[in-house]
């Protein structure tokens, strides 16, 4: 027994029993005295009578059950009838299998909803009912929903519990708007005269994949799971965006985060299609000669705490730089809807830097000297005494240092054209008699040639009908095609600022990783076969 006013200790730990005091208890139980709890009232839903006590009528009060049967005993006290025969059968052609779980409601048992169906008739029948406490209960009930063809019951704090940026979200916005109101679920609707409340259809979303929600749960209760592949990565960001689950989005966009000790910074590797706006910062590391210097940082939204150093990723083979001779003022121009994309980054930084940013169709490129370049397959290098590292650095060509980036430049004060060779040319200095072509025409072929990017051009005419891309950089050099190209993105300040605009700084991209191709032939050679 519980002595009034005292709490009942739970054993610790035992079956996680919480202390419930001895008036809460009461509050609990304590019936109002609207209805005569002894006496016993017919109601017949459909084809099945139910006899139910005032005790139990009163326990979720008012209601429609309630006005019913007072209205019949002060009808019976006025006209000085015996209540007992003066009541009459309250009809109501409704589900009698649902009313059954109401009844066990209005006798003290808890109703938990089996499944969408269930959820949405017990809400439906308990607000016509006017059933205030069941109808309150039922609010705080997980979401149920079909996804698929497979039911889902989905506790409402997961949301809040799984981090930020998870909600507001479908179920939220969408699914839960018909129980956002507990007192009106049918807004708009007259009462006055209705015989039964509007069908509702119970939440099904059957153009979703159940196996991928049940994985987005999973991950939503704070447990991993193992990315299989690009193609399963997809299919989970896919119904992410789709539930609106934007914290656990970023999660699971294709990214790599660590420290890179040579550079003593944070750093992370996104690709371009996953930036947002609101991630976007810029640290200013000014330099001698440039106070404007800096690097743009990048934190995901939800998911990172602080910004780390970006390295920008852009694929899809959008990207071709132009060449200048000697190797010197390397540009990039992007294509497809890159190029809008690309624009829209430049925006947003002028927009974080506050200074207006130099637009150009081409934007400077440096490249470093510690970047990993594949051109063609075969890997590429700047190195001061290596002479046949690329045609396009002769022995003359040396790098430049500067505090916080490296540049190519020439060593040469000369300040003339570039000689070195390109696979379609022959450098003017040494270039062979008549006699000498002729007699290495006869005694080479284009096939033993050993450096393929020199082979001899057979026909440089292109099919009729087809309109050739030029080879030839705008620049005077030659161009690559970048297939895949992972940048930082450095602000400094324009090396030709406007006198008038003396704030104008540019965004240069430094490559780190860079998988390029020279020609169309060498992109042939890279095409694989449908199905192999």
């Amino acid at each position: 027994m519980v002595s009034s006013g005292h709490s009942v200790p739970a054993r610790n730990g035992e079956h996680g029993v919480s202390v419930i005091s001895a008036s809460s208890h009461q509050r609990i139980v304590h019936i109002p005295n609207i209805l005569p709890h002894e006496r016993v009232f017919p109601i017949q839903i459909g084809t099945e009578l139910f006899k139910l006590s005032g005790a139990s009528l009163s326990s979720d009060a008012p209601s429609y059950f309630s006005q019913y049967f007072l209205c019949q005993l002060k009808q019976a006290s006025d006209a000085g009838q015996d209540p007992s025969t003066a009541i009459r059968t309250l009809y109501i052609d409704r589900d009698p299998v649902t009313f059954k779980d109401i009844s066990l409601h209005l006798q003290g048992y808890h109703v938990r909803p089996r499944d969408a169906t269930h959820l949405v008739r017990l809400f439906a029948d308990a607000q016509f009912y006017s059933l205030p406490k069941l109808m309150s209960q039922l609010y705080e009930e997980p979401i149920h929903i079909t996804i698929g063809s497979t039911p889902f019951r989905i506790p409402r704090e997961i949301f809040s519990l799984s981090g930020p940026g998870n909600t507001p979200n479908f179920f939220t916005l969408g699914f839960a708007i018909f129980f956002s109101n507990s007192e009106d679920l049918f807004p708009g609707l007259d009462k006055e005269g209705l015989i039964r409340p509007p069908s509702i259809i119970a939440p099904n979303v059957p153009n979703r994949s159940a196996e991928v929600f049940q994985e987005l749960l999973h991950m939503l209760r704070g447990y991993p799971v193992k990315i299989r592949d690009e193609r399963h990565r997809q299919e989970l960001l896919k119904d992410c965006r789709y539930f609106n689950f934007k914290g656990l989005e970023q999660r699971l966009i294709p990214h790599e985060k660590g420290f890179n000790q040579v550079r003593g910074r944070e750093e992370i590797v996104l690709g371009l299609r996953d930036i947002m706006k609101s991630g976007i910062s810029v640290a200013n590391e000014p330099v001698e000669g440039d106070p404007l210097a800096g690097w743009v940082n990048y934190a995901r939204p939800y998911a990172d705490d602080k910004a780390m150093e970006l390295v920008l990723e852009i694929g899809e083979e959008a990207t071709r730089l132009h060449i200048g001779p000697g190797g010197k003022g390397v540009r990039a121009e992007f294509f497809t809807d890159i190029k809008a994309k690309m624009a829209k980054l430049f925006e947003v930084i002028a927009t974080k830097l506050n200074y207006t940013l130099l637009n150009e169709d081409l934007v400077r490129v440096i490249l470093d000297p510690e970047a990993s370049i594949t051109l063609d397959g075969q890997p590429w290098t700047a190195g001061e005494s290596d002479q046949t590292a690329h045609p396009l650095l002769p022995a003359h060509e040396t790098t430049k240092n500067t505090p916080g980036t490296t540049i190519l430049s020439a060593s040469s004060s000369s300040g003339g054209p570039s000689t070195a060779e390109t696979p379609d040319s022959i450098n003017p200095s040494t270039k062979p008699s008549p006699s000498q072509q002729q007699n290495h025409q006869q005694s080479s072929s284009p096939d033993e040639n050993p450096n393929p990017r020199k082979r001899r051009r057979l026909d440089s005419s292109p099919p009729y009908g087809v309109t050739s891309v030029p080879t030839s950089s705008p620049l005077g050099g030659e161009q690559w095609i970048v297939k895949t190209g992972q940048w930082r993105l450095r602000i400094q300040s324009s090396p030709n600022p406007n006198p008038a605009k003396a704030s104008v700084v540019e965004c240069c991209l430094v490559a780190v990783k860079l998988d390029a191709l020279s020609s169309e032939r060498r992109r042939n050679e890279r095409r694989g076969f449908l199905g192999g």
